[in-house]
């Protein structure tokens, strides 16, 4: 093991472990400070575990640098266990962070809360990193053609698959948070992770010191975004607005009256004019929520569904920012408003006793025919 071997993998296993460490920290204390909005939904139980399973795909980069420690210092790196060891804490460590992404709220819809398609990509993860053990084990003095290493390339495929998840994904965060630089620096910092990896297949490009300097500085830059990420969640979750102070009032057809004191909102009125589908939508959650038990408090929101898509909620949001008129800093969003339970349905955040429907507004509602459901709902 040449010294410069030495310093990378130690200083990897050290950095990897500092923000492993930091990162589980925050999120234990997130989850004790902000527990009862974290556990909102009694029914499902839901735990946003994003930020405990980025701290624990750091803990794999430091049992891999251990592993890769003793089997240079010991000297059976070239062993056939060595390389099954490292390939295994590869498909640890993406699934980790394949697990991270499906709670991130603003990760591709494919992934983020979508259980079917996360277990698709999870098999795929196993067979391509299984698949790259057996290339290196039966083609060893064969492996490598015209400078390429094949039994890497499809571990390159895999990891430039998962960093441009993660590229999106955090961009999107922060970009949403206000932090539209932190957003581009993530996008900038994937792309080096992805170059850090590239010496792995093309085994001609750079040198023994300037390839691992550069997965170093790679990994270092990820875990300090991955720290600004949990600091944004912190301030997010301590800006949210708590079901039990949001107030709502519906007086008349396209009025509501409105109050969330944690964004400055003290018994405002909305008038949605001639916006008539965001008004009802609206009405018939808070319908729902307030007269509703178990699932028939939330709506399916689908193509199948009773409201086709979600855009019809981030309407809902952006035309009372609108109205309200207000400031970068108490600017409402979808979340504030509307809690996510699983397999695409949505409900109202507000607790059903906050909740205020003009009794003669309700009739007519109940006249119209596609409501009938509402009206067995408000009578059960």
């Amino acid at each position: 093991m040449t010294e410069v071997s030495e310093f990378y993998i130690l200083s990897h296993i050290f950095i990897s472990l500092v923000g492993a460490i930091l990162l589980l920290a925050i999120w234990y204390n997130i989850r004790l400070r902000f527990k009862q909005i974290l556990e909102e939904d009694d029914t499902q139980k839901r735990v946003d575990k994003g930020l405990l399973y980025l701290s624990l795909a750091m803990f794999v980069w430091v049992l891999s640098g251990c592993w890769s420690y003793t089997g240079n210092l010991f000297s059976f790196e070239k062993t056939i266990s060595f390389q099954f060891g490292i390939y295994l804490f590869s498909i640890i460590n993406n699934m980790f962070l394949l697990l991270a992404l499906f709670y991130f709220y603003y990760a591709p819809k494919f992934i983020y809360n979508n259980k079917k398609n996360v277990k698709l990509i999870l098999i795929v993860i196993a067979i391509t990193s299984f698949a790259t053990f057996f290339l290196s084990y039966f083609f060893q003095e064969n492996d490598t053609a015209n400078g390429i290493k094949l039994s890497g390339i499809p571990d390159l495929l895999l990891t430039s698959f998962l960093c441009y998840l993660l590229g999106i994904s955090l961009y999107r965060t922060f970009s949403h948070r206000g932090l539209k630089i932190v957003g581009v620096i993530s996008i900038l910092i994937m792309l080096l992770i992805v170059t850090s990896q590239v010496s792995s297949v093309f085994i001609e490009v750079g040198n023994e010191f300037s390839n691992n300097f550069l997965k170093i500085i790679a990994k270092a830059s990820l875990i300090s975004v991955f720290l600004v990420l949990a600091t944004t969640w912190v301030i997010r979750l301590a800006n949210m607005p708590k079901p039990n102070e949001m107030t709502i009032s519906f007086m008349d057809w396209s009025l509501v009256k409105i109050s969330i004191p944690t964004k400055g909102v003290f018994d405002q009125t909305i008038d949605f004019g001639s916006k008539t589908t965001q008004y009802k939508n609206l009405l018939k959650f808070a319908i729902r929520r307030k007269y509703g038990e178990g699932n028939s408090q939330s709506i399916f929101i689908s193509l199948g569904g009773e409201i086709k898509n979600q855009t019809y909620l981030t309407r809902i949001i952006e035309n009372i920012n609108s109205i309200l008129q207000l400031d970068a800093t108490q600017l409402l969003e979808r979340r504030d408003l509307f809690t996510f339970i699983g397999e695409g349905r949505y409900r109202l955040r507000m607790i059903p006793d906050n909740i205020n429907i003009d009794v003669t507004l309700l009739e007519e509602f109940y006249k119209i025919p596609e409501n009938k459901e509402y009206k067995s709902l408000c009578n059960a």
